[in-house]
């Protein structure tokens, strides 16, 4: 059974078992979406969003060529989340119908969110399904309708994995009356979104643990990039992360079955991929500050032999440089160095939101990051105007230019030497109901 019709017939379900409750439509909020309450005072909240954008890339190169262009629509969500007080029951699905993913066009899925969280007490959850890990990086856990820019880092799309399935426990204890710690832990498949084939590796394993020396944020701020509450006092997260991928199928455990290898007997024989990273988030009355670094190391076993082409057949050579090297091979194809991001800006009264962005990416000697064509791209430096016609997140519109400084040997989408730099504009407008 196609995904697709997996999806339909869950949301359908969860509208009947909403209705058969008698709910009551509570409240409206352009941009949160509907909420509805019952008489046992469990709440069904449905929202819906909508990004159509632009992107214009213009090489720099000696002879000027035509810019290429790049229409899509970025995101198209529903979302249906409801709270079971009476059962201490949570549950939340998120379907995306645009056909792009967070990280980029290879991790299409249509099932984003499906998971189920049951809280012993307040402060504690225990969730099981898909979701966001809380492994990753700060910008890849905060909704995409509310992000500063018009497209997240690229350090998000060198090394963030948006979605996994399986346990997150997480919990939020008060030290002192402003200082929280929200500590959370995960052990997941590895596989990334809809990993409903079989298994190829072993599971994944990590935790964070964010610090909050100045209280909790204002209306879930931590989770939504712009100041848009204009905070009344200083706000500050310190967030700690740390995942091990044991045998991954893909450059980053994002992607069930991508990449493949054998040892002599044909069984799999798959690298580890570890990853550890810190982050901070500034608020303070319209001004934000997000800063995040993240590094990443690979495990490769030394039982490899052979590896799986795309077409299913297998190979025993591993060129690189035209030698051959197994573990420099397999390195290659993954998302292996570290980098940072660093992004900040101000939301003026009018709504109006001036920020800018800076991110580098230092490659391991033996990466993906090195490509080419699609990275071997170290600096970004990004500037961003906002303009949020309504208040909160209901419609805004967004644009962004970015100049990036290139590695010797990168070319072009059409695989033509690039002689200096280049320039990506990007232009997203959000609807959300």
């Amino acid at each position: 059974m196609k995904i697709q019709y997996i999806v339909f017939f869950l949301l359908i379900v969860l509208a009947k078992l909403s209705v058969a409750q008698n709910p009551v439509l509570n409240k409206y909020k352009f941009g949160e979406g509907l909420k509805f309450t019952d008489k046992n005072s469990s709440t069904y909240n449905i929202g819906l969003y909508i990004q159509p954008s632009l992107e214009i890339k213009k090489y720099v190169n000696d002879t000027p060529i035509d810019p290429y262009l790049r229409f899509r629509m970025r995101r198209l969500r529903f979302r249906m989340e409801g709270n079971l007080p009476k059962f201490k029951m949570e549950y939340r699905l998120q379907a995306e119908f645009s056909g792009n993913a967070e990280i980029g066009d290879e991790n299409s899925r249509a099932l984003f969110d499906a998971w189920l969280a049951y809280h012993p007490t307040p402060f504690l959850e225990i969730k099981f399904g898909q979701s966001s890990c809380p492994t990753e990086n700060l910008e890849i856990l905060m909704t995409s309708n509310s992000l500063q820019l018009p497209e997240r880092s690229r350090l998000t799309s060198a090394f963030a994995v948006a979605r996994d399935f399986g346990l997150f426990v997480s919990g939020e204890f008060k030290a002192t009356k402003n200082l929280v710690f929200k500590p959370a832990l995960a052990v997941t498949s590895g596989d990334g979104s809809n990993a409903f084939r079989k298994d190829l590796g072993g599971l994944k394993y990590g935790g964070r643990l964010d610090v909050l020396t100045f209280g909790k944020f204002t209306n879930f701020g931590q989770f939504r990039q712009v100041d848009m509450v204009r905070e009344l006092t200083p706000k500050l997260l310190v967030g700690f992360t740390y995942s091990t991928a044991f045998g991954v199928s893909s450059r980053r455990g994002e992607s069930n079955g991508a990449i493949l290898y054998r040892d002599s007997t044909g069984n799999n024989a798959l690298p580890d991929y570890t990853k550890f990273g810190v982050d901070f988030l500034f608020k303070y009355k319209g001004f934000s500050f997000l800063g995040e670094f993240v590094s990443s190391s690979a495990n490769v076993p030394k039982t490899i032999f052979t590896r799986v082409r795309n077409d299913g057949t297998t190979s025993t050579s591993f060129l690189v440089n035209g030698v051959e090297n197994i573990e420099s091979y397999v390195r290659g194809r993954m998302m292996l160095g570290k980098g940072y991001n660093i992004q900040g800006g101000y939301i003026f009264k009018n709504r109006i939101s001036v920020d800018a962005r800076y991110t580098y990416l230092d490659a391991a000697v033996n990466s993906f990051l090195n490509n080419p064509t699609v990275y071997n791209r170290p600096k970004y430096y990004t500037l961003s105007l906002s303009k949020y016609i309504s208040r909160g997140y209901g419609f805004k519109i967004q644009g962004s230019v970015t100049y990036v400084e290139l590695a010797p040997g990168s070319l072009d989408i059409i695989g033509k030497p690039i002689t200096n730099n280049e320039w990506i504009t990007n232009i997203i407008a959000t609807l959300s109901f």
